[in-house]
């Protein structure tokens, strides 16, 4: 299954907290996609988030965004685990 690592580039007013609740949303919703949100991290002075994903394309990725909360991601990029 690809993996994606989606960027968001501005989320204004990120909080632990708001971005746990978000992540939950994703988690409720995935399985109706095929996908599955592994991991995110986030930079609360740039509010930068990054999530990483495993699904079968980018499309599916975004809706489980899309549908959870609303919050798509500026890019999401294919990725490859290193070693």
């Amino acid at each position: 299954m690809p993996l994606y690592l989606d960027i968001h580039h501005k989320v204004a007013g990120i909080t632990p907290t708001s971005l746990a609740e978000a992540h939950k949303k994703d988690l409720e919703v995935q399985s109706k996609y095929g996908v599955r949100y592994l991991k995110y991290w986030y930079d609360q002075s740039t509010e930068r988030v990054f999530c990483l994903v495993e699904g079968p394309n980018k499309e599916a990725v975004e809706a489980v965004h899309r549908e959870a909360h609303g919050n798509i991601a500026d890019e999401i990029i294919e990725v490859s685990e290193g070693d």
